[in-house]
């Protein structure tokens, strides 16, 4: 896929995006502190930082951190719910063309986005602003897809109605995960989390995502009468829950 249109995904997807997409668990941090050489006086590019779930949590550690995002839509929505962070800046720019110095960098993060990238070109990219030394972690929650009876219907619904599920969802990038890190080696590390939704959050985490068709689709109504159908039969106390594995794949770019 073009990287262009990855850019523009999710322009009308921004307020859902917001309110329902996951964070990360607290432990990513303290992890990157001991693997990756993170401190609080560590300058990272977080690139395609889209609202800002993951550049929050490397501010409030302390890192004066470079928002890199190319949707205008999505980096307005990460300047305001960043706008308390004197350590942020907001970059107008891609993961192949950052618009950053040579060796300005310390940590290069990408977190819920390097599917999205030319990948051999953000590669160049990526090592052309770390400083020697420097460390690139690529980050995704992936949704848990089996293990409960309401996970394995979830599936089974973007199965049936997402537009490009099948092609663009982001477990099928981890195969490819040694080529962007190649010559480098490149480590692996996970952590569980889980998320819970009532109905309507639930409605707003579906809607977020690029690959379900908006208002206006002929299999939009259709999908929304089938969650909540799925809601229904299996909500406990009012809520179901998402259950992510958390990954994160570190090393130093040669």
């Amino acid at each position: 896929m073009a990287t262009q249109d990855a850019t523009e995904r999710f322009s009308s997807r921004v307020d859902n995006y917001v309110r329902y997409r996951p964070g990360y668990p607290a432990e990513v941090v303290q992890f990157m502190h001991a693997s990756c050489g993170l401190t609080r006086d560590s300058i990272v590019a977080d690139v395609a930082s889209g609202t800002g779930i993951f550049t929050r949590m490397l501010l409030e550690y302390g890192c004066s951190v470079f928002g890199v995002e190319p949707n205008a839509e999505m980096r307005h929505a990460g300047e305001v719910f960043l706008a308390g962070y004197p350590r942020f800046t907001s970059v107008s720019g891609t993961a192949e063309a950052t618009t950053l110095p040579g060796h300005s960098v310390n940590i290069v993060t990408a977190a819920q986005a390097a599917h999205w990238f030319d990948r051999p070109k953000a590669r160049r990219e990526f090592a052309r602003i770390l400083k020697p030394g420097g460390w690139a972690a690529l980050l995704w929650n992936e949704r848990k897809t089996d293990g409960t009876p309401f996970l394995r219907d979830y599936e089974k619904l973007l199965m049936k109605h997402g537009t490009d599920y099948q092609e663009v969802r982001h477990e099928r990038t981890t195969a490819e995960i040694a080529d962007f890190f190649t010559p480098s080696q490149y480590q692996l590390r996970t952590f569980p989390s889980n998320q819970e939704f009532d109905y309507p959050a639930l409605e707003g985490r579906l809607l977020s995502s690029s690959y379900t068709p908006p208002p206006g689709h002929p299999q939009h109504q259709p999908m929304l009468e089938e969650l909540r159908r799925i809601f229904d039969a299996h909500q406990q106390g009012g809520r179901v829950a998402f259950a992510y594995d958390t990954r994160v794949f570190y090393g130093q770019l040669q």
